[in-house]
This record gives structure tokens, sequence and C-alpha cells, in this order.
């Protein structure tokens, strides 16, 4: 394996669950240099939201590594509905709500691939053109036993719970639209994996090479529980006033930024290994949280934006709180860092550092507004942060 593949290769298997197979993979990519790399997004809904980007940046690293990208908009098959990971048959949709939600994916897209470099499409494309004849020999391939073995399916099955013949066309549609795309690489999230898999296999039905399959994970919403979704209101939508959109990712926990920086932010793995290494060190993990949310707002919105919603979120949760002779000092840094409970002390917010580590232990101390949990936390050099102490002692300290 060349340097080269072996570079591509890191940046594809970041965040990845499966990649089968993956000797393929590298067969395709030593022979045939430029992939054809598809993703389906059927338009079920006007917006999209965070947990759809999980698949958009896989594309767009693809397309950075110089890839064909086809961002397939599943018009005919959101007409039918995904059945995945669904206990019913969910409503048809009318052409004219899938027509308008596809419009609005369109321009929501281009907020993460690049427009010059990506090919649109709609399966309708090839779909309205299919005879019934040609469907009955599309469905011919594949049999009812192999349908069941879909863990939804099956569930319902077993339960006795309807399955309408129509939801069985949907994962074929999928699959055959490898087969018009002559996709060599198809991504999804793991709910999928049935459907590319059955890519695979009817593309070699049609005597193609079977595309590599690649799932990525579904991101959990902001309860930090479910699949990120509308209909659970635990989304953030990707076209939500920035304020709202830098609100919603400071509300995740510790915890989940984590997962979120490594399958949203374009940062180096070692860029982000280095942010957690510093929360272990003392460092606030909000001050982290700040660049992630910074980070996709400024993507999503702008660079200005993204700097007022960090503004207006310190105001918002300081707003009625502070008084306005707050005592204002500066701090000197040690390697960068200013431990914050020596501040506490020094700027005498606290009779002694052992009082500190019992107030930040008790949840009496906030940074900007937000609780402080770590005894160690650290303040940085250059940032100028409000220091609360309870309900009525405050200071402003600048660290340089």
């Amino acid at each position: 394996m060349t340097s080269q593949t072996n570079e591509q290769m890191d940046l594809i298997t970041r965040g990845t669950v499966d990649i089968l197979r993956e000797e393929e993979l590298l067969e395709y990519l030593a022979k045939k240099k430029v992939l054809t790399v598809k993703a389906g997004f059927d338009p079920t809904a006007p917006d999209l939201h965070l947990g759809h980007t999980v698949l958009l940046n896989k594309m767009r690293h693809f397309q950075d590594l110089g890839h064909e990208i086809c961002f397939l908009i599943g018009d005919f098959t959101g007409m039918i509905g995904d059945p995945s990971g669904k206990t019913s048959t969910r409503p048809a949709l009318t052409s004219e709500e899938v027509t308008e939600n596809a419009s609005t994916y369109k321009e929501q897209v281009f907020k993460v691939l690049d427009p010059q470099l990506t090919s649109v499409r709609f399966n309708s494309e090839w779909m309205n053109k299919i005879s019934s004849a040609e469907l009955v020999e599309i469905a011919s391939n594949q049999t009812v036993a192999r349908m069941l073995e879909r863990d939804d399916f099956q569930k319902r099955y077993k339960q006795e719970q309807p399955i309408a013949i129509h939801e069985f066309l949907y994962p074929l549609i999928q699959a055959y639209d490898s087969v018009a795309l002559r996709a060599d690489v198809e991504l999804g999230g793991t709910d999928q994996k049935f459907n590319l898999l059955l890519g695979r296999q009817l593309q070699q039905s049609y005597g193609l090479e079977p595309q590599v399959v690649i799932t990525m994970p579904l991101l959990e919403g902001t309860d930090g529980i479910h699949k990120m979704s509308k209909s659970l209101n635990n989304f953030i939508g990707i076209s939500e006033p920035a304020n709202q959109m830098f609100g919603k990712i400071m509300g995740i926990s510790d915890d989940l930024m984590w997962r979120y920086f490594e399958l949203l932010s374009f940062k180096e793995l070692s860029e982000i290994s280095n942010l957690r290494e510093s929360t272990l060190n003392g460092r606030n993990p909000r001050d982290v949280k700040f660049e992630l949310a910074s980070e996709l707002v400024a993507r999503f919105h702008s660079q200005k934006q993204a700097r007022d919603s960090h503004d207006a979120f310190v105001r918002q949760f300081s707003k009625g709180l502070i008084p306005e002779d707050v005592p204002e000092c500066q701090v000197e840094s040690k390697d960068g860092l200013c431990s914050l409970v020596s501040t506490m002390k020094g700027i005498g917010l606290c009779a002694s550092t052992s009082e500190a580590r019992r107030l930040i232990i008790q949840g009496a101390v906030k940074l900007d507004g937000e609780v402080v949990e770590n005894i160690g936390c650290n303040l940085l050099a250059n940032t100028e942060t409000l220091i609360q102490v309870g309900k009525r002692r405050f200071g402003r300290v600048t660290v340089v």
C-alpha cells in the first residue's frame, strides 16, 4: 500500500463503523484512482440536521481526496418511505411534498459539499422510466426470506404487525440506484446496512463490480440517548438561527461533546486528542465546547455570526445576575494556564484554596454563567472570564 493510499485510508476510515470490504476498497483505489461515491437522502422533511451531516462530512472527505461525489435525492423512494427501524408502515408523502423538501436539500448540502464538484441526482430520473416488466425483473433478484432477514421486518412479522408489499420495494429500489449510478462506494448509517449490502448483491446480478459499503454511526441527539430526530425534538438543524444552534451545542453533555467532535468537526484527530487531554489537565470543558459550537456555527452561518453567538450566549446566562460594579483584575498565567482555585483566593472571592475547592465541589462556582465541575479547572492566557461564587460574589479576570 502506497503512502498516498495510506493517507486516503486514514481520512476515509475516520469515524466509520464498517467498511465492507476494505480489501476491495484498497483494490479500487489502486485500480480506478477516482471512485464514484454515492449517498442517498430521502426528502421526508424540509430541513437537514447535524445527524445528516455525518454522512455529508464523509462525502466531503472523499471529495477532498479527488473522488466523484453523487448526492442522491430519493424523490421516488421518498414517496414509498424508508421502513428502516420502523414498527409500522410509514404514510406515503405526496409528490408535491417530496419536490418541495428536495429543493431545500439542494440549498443546504452545499454548506458542507463543494457545489462545483458535486453531482446532484434524483432517482426518479431512472425509476420513472422503468416499465412494470423491468420492475418485476428487479424484484426477481431477491427472495421474501432474504427480505425477512431485515431486523425491522423480522420483528414486525413475528409480532404479526402488517408489512405492506411496497415496503419490500424500498430496499430493492435503493439497491437499483447503485446499479443505475454504477457506484463504487455507497455511504449510509448503520441502520441502512441491509439496504447497502443489497446494492452490492444487485450490482453483481447485473454484471457490475460490487460497491464497497461504508456505514457511519447514528449521531445521538441533544438528549445524548436517542438518534438525532426532529420527531424526538432532540435535533440541531443546520438552518436554525446561529444563536439557537450555538446554544443547543453548548447544552450537550461534556461526554457527548467528544462524539460530536469526532463526527462533526473538521479538526485533525490529533488536535481533538489534545483538546481532550487539556480538559484532563484542568481546562474547563466549557471552553472546549465553545470551540465546537463556534466551528459548527461558522460552517453553517459565518465566522462573524459564530463570534456574535458566543458573546450572546455569555450575556444570556449572565443577564440579571451581574452587578454594575464588578471588580476587575489581571492575573498572570504560568505556561499559558492559571489555576481557578488560586485565582479565586488571590482576588478575594474566598478565604483559602481549600474553601475554593469546597465551593467548586458544591457547584457554587460559575465561569461565564456555567457551573464549574472540575476543581482542577484552569483559566487560559489571553482570556477574560467572569467568575461568580454563590449569588453575590463576582470578579472579572483577565489572564495575561
